[in-house]
């Protein structure tokens, strides 16, 4: 952890939505004038999209399943970690860009599925965000929730993670159904593994549960609306967190435990301002004394 160089990690898997809590972060830095350096776990994979096919097929016929990208082994996790360390010490670091389509291509200069060069981070930052898998990674030498000030969970209910990935994938790709189907098979072991454990270190995790049918996620037609869900939010110490305030503040509110709070679905953008722009103030302000 960090006073004059904070970093913020969101972490949940393909699908999971944590692009829209990135969003939310976007307004906050805006709004409040804070100046952050994103950095998508994307880009520490270790193989681009040909490398990581050729591997999966190879790892196929020696009889592994099971390889994927939620697989330690298949990121640079301790690079990922020494940008934590080099951040959090002097606010300084490399990253690069996995470019996933063709839009990112024409931003980036480069073709779908393969990463940028690595280039130095702007040096004048306040805060650094990340998103991706394994923000709160912990195995062998690496330990990010150790450089990490703030850490949030983006955790769906399963079938509703698997049909907002089913359809994005479907919409956005151009994959079948059975293409991500066995995706979603290949990634389940490392998942259980690897991603469900970093969610008991997370400091705040939103968890959106539909209150419509998804128990066959694969057949679905929409993706259940903010509006046909609820959202768990979890809080690991609940120490300091007003909920009488954040209950008189989301109409259809409620405590279901000591450490947790429920939403309706469409009050989340309004509760993730609520929520966390206290705390990203707290390190800021805590930055600006230190420096």
């Amino acid at each position: 952890m960090s006073i004059k160089h904070p970093i913020i990690s969101v972490v949940g898997s393909s699908g999971a939505g944590t692009t829209t809590v990135k969003h939310v972060f976007d307004q906050i830095f805006r709004r409040e004038h804070i100046k952050a350096v994103f950095v998508e776990g994307d880009s520490f994979h270790r193989f681009d999209r040909a490398g990581m096919k050729d591997r999966i097929a190879k790892a196929t016929l020696e009889g592994n399943d099971h390889m994927s990208h939620f697989g330690p082994e298949e990121n640079l996790l301790e690079n990922l970690q020494n940008l934590f360390m080099s951040y959090g010490k002097a606010g300084v670091g490399k990253r690069r860009f996995y470019i996933h389509d063709q839009k990112e291509a024409d931003e980036h200069g480069g073709t779908p599925g393969t990463f940028t060069e690595w280039r130095d981070i702007p040096s004048d930052t306040d805060v650094m965000l990340y998103e991706g898998l394994h923000g709160a990674f912990v195995g062998g030498n690496v330990d990010l929730p150790k450089y990490s000030d703030l850490k949030i969970g983006v955790v769906p209910v399963i079938n509703l993670e698997w049909t907002q990935k089913i359809h994005r994938d479907k919409s956005q790709r151009g994959y079948s159904t059975e293409a991500v189907m066995d995706t979603i098979l290949r990634r389940m072991p490392d998942y259980v593994r690897y991603i469900c454990p970093q969610f008991t270190e997370t400091d705040i995790n939103f968890q959106r549960v539909p209150m419509v049918d998804t128990s066959n996620p694969f057949i679905s037609r929409w993706i259940p609306t903010p509006e046909e869900s609820m959202v768990v939010i979890r809080f690991r110490n609940p120490r300091g967190i007003d909920f009488p305030y954040l209950i008189s503040m989301i109409n259809g509110s409620f405590m279901s435990r000591a450490n947790s709070i429920v939403i309706p679905g469409g009050k989340m953008d309004i509760a993730m301002q609520l929520i966390l722009t206290p705390l990203i103030l707290r390190l800021y302000d805590a930055r600006k004394k230190s420096i």
